[in-house]
């Protein structure tokens, strides 16, 4: 879910199956945000409507695809309840 990969891990040793970057925040949202708590309602909803663009929209499609078996979101945020992929997470419960 992070458009940036996550320094010290290398992509062999995180063993993933895919990195669907095309799902992530924008920048310009994600430094708007910067992990604010303060910030996070309000980037859920922005995070929310970007997730309808054209090209988030069909990583979203994908990814509820992905999860109709078990999926496990990664992010490299150290607070995950206030993150992109705690907003996914909700989500992907929903439907």
């Amino acid at each position: 879910m992070d458009r940036l990969w996550p320094r010290g891990v290398s992509k062999e040793r995180a063993h993933l199956d895919e990195w669907c970057k095309e799902i992530a925040p924008s920048n310009e949202l994600r430094e708007w945000y910067g992990h604010d708590p303060e910030r996070y309602d309000e980037f859920a909803r922005r995070y929310q409507q970007e997730l309808k663009e054209p090209e988030r929209a069909a990583a979203f499609t994908h990814l509820q695809e992905l999860a109709q078996r078990p999926l496990t979101l990664l992010t490299a945020t150290k607070d995950v309840e206030i993150s992109q992929a705690a907003v996914l997470a909700g989500l992907l419960d929903e439907r």
